[in-house]
């Protein structure tokens, strides 16, 4: 997941899923949007159920050379022979999933809306940085990740920086010019037309301006 110029295009699973549905909506949307990474984040924690979804999800992913990443559970990504690991607890297990995992994999971590915390989870190795949320929402007690964060990053660090969380296409342009990468979940999935909905939301990350 390298550093580039514009924007790319990162998607979070939904907690829960109908596997079979999930896989071909998931298709067609790889085919119809260019998406840099998926991320497999289950609210389940029962293994069995998480690698029959990795394994579904991974071979429509990687037959399209995009990486699949699993959330938390990085002892379980190479059993399933997936790209990385989201962690969602800012620096403090990234050290122990690259020792698990391996200079090669992916290691990316959520830090809030704390720059302290991502900078101390980019000195510990993450490949990237992800902050949020954007806007209140039903998840969150009203903290709310400021732009001028995504500006300091940019300017001042090399880590690459993903924006996640009550994206809207206003937050989106706001933050076009300094986010690597725009992370979408709730976002598309609670809409009638998912694709359409990530269409809408990449057509704003790419508008001149």
């Amino acid at each position: 997941m390298a550093e580039i110029e514009q924007p790319q295009t990162y998607l979070i699973s939904p907690p829960e899923f109908e596997l079979s549905s999930y896989a071909d909506l998931l298709s067609r949307m790889l085919d119809l949007h260019e998406i840099a990474c998926v991320r497999l984040a289950m609210s389940t924690r029962d293994e069995g159920m998480i690698g029959k979804a990795a394994d579904t999800l991974r071979e429509i992913c990687h037959s399209r050379d995009v990486p699949l990443l699993l959330q938390s559970h990085f002892f379980l990504v190479e059993r399933f022979g997936l790209d990385g690991v989201h962690l969602t607890d800012g620096a403090r297990s990234i050290r122990s999933a690259r020792t698990e995992l391996g200079k090669d994999a992916i290691v990316g971590a959520f830090c809030g809306i704390s720059r302290h915390e991502g900078l101390n989870a980019g000195e510990a190795g993450a490949d990237y940085v992800c902050f949020g949320p954007l806007n209140e929402n039903d998840l969150n007690a009203g903290d709310i990740a400021d732009p001028e964060l995504f500006a300091w990053w940019s300017e001042m660090v090399e880590v690459p920086i993903v924006a996640e969380g009550g994206l809207d296409t206003t937050k989106i342009l706001q933050l076009k010019s300094c986010a690597d990468f725009f992370a979408y979940a709730e976002e598309i999935w609670q809409q009638e037309d998912p694709i359409a909905a990530l269409g809408a939301l990449i057509h704003a990350q790419h508008a001149q301006g």
